[in-house]
């Protein structure tokens, strides 16, 4: 195994995308440098879910340097919030200052559907866990008032709309999964202003806040909520729907990192 300083071998990127389920489409637009499988890397989680390569790749997004992460881990896979602190610790140890992470998401707005883009302007907690029990020091009392980078919402929002991309912003409720939510648990979600529901982000979002990293995150919206239509919630209709969205999602990542913050 090689540390992620070694193996990015003087490759220096400032920003950083971790992909959700089905949005490895996103790297099909980097001019690839270099790729390492979680596996390899010391302090990196392996998952477990299909729809996650778990890779790292390094390279060029318009003309900017990134890292991807290629899937991540879910606190469902392991019982460990914390499962990505590794991985997080890792990317600030080779200069990441900006984290951007997307997910795939039920939407419990009837008025963002499948294929819909979310911009995340704060989140619920609806897990009863936290990353940072353990911590031993006083660096655990995060504050998560301004947990999403307003500049960088700005700037994602001026791109967006140059691009005539439709982009929602919203409340994300994180439930710690694996099984989905029901309609009881979703009229709640709605109730405390949820607009959308998953089962990862939030704790990257308090890691990277602990680690001093801007954060942007979006939500591809694959599926109304539980109970909103009828039907039943599966992994499969995740995967099947969030390239569509994915692909406005690509644009509007690469257009913004190309026009800087």
């Amino acid at each position: 195994m090689t540390s992620l300083i070694d193996a990015l071998n003087g490759f220096q990127p400032e920003t950083a995308l971790v992909l959700g389920s089905g949005l490895g489409g996103v790297v099909d637009s980097i001019d690839v440098k270099s790729r390492h499988s979680f596996a390899d890397l010391e302090g990196f989680p392996t998952s477990s879910v299909s729809g996650h390569s778990a890779e790292v790749i390094t390279g060029a997004l318009n003309g900017h340097k990134v890292i991807v992460f290629s899937g991540r881990v879910h606190y469902y896979e392991q019982g460990d919030a914390a499962a990505m602190r590794g991985p997080l610790e890792a990317l600030k140890s080779v200069g990441v200052i900006r984290l951007i992470l997307t997910n795939s998401a039920g939407s419990t707005n009837p008025d963002m559907g499948p294929g819909s883009i979310m911009q995340i302007k704060d989140h619920i907690n609806f897990s009863g866990t936290n990353p940072l029990f353990g911590e031993p020091t006083d660096k655990r009392f995060v504050g998560l008032t301004t947990a999403y980078s307003k500049p960088l919402r700005k700037a994602f929002r001026k791109q967006a709309k140059q691009l005539g991309i439709k982009l929602h912003r919203g409340v994300y409720m994180w439930f710690s999964g694996p099984s989905f939510e029901t309609p009881a648990e979703i009229k709640i979600a709605r109730n405390m202003g949820a607009d959308a529901v998953g089962m990862s982000t939030v704790p990257e979002v308090i890691l990277a806040r602990f680690l001093d990293m801007d954060v942007a995150a979006f939500s591809v919206v694959t599926n109304y909520a539980a109970g909103m239509t009828g039907g039943e919630l599966s992994h499969t209709e995740t995967k099947e729907m969030a390239p569509q969205g994915g692909e406005k999602l690509s644009r509007l990542i690469s257009t913004t990192l190309k026009e800087g913050f």
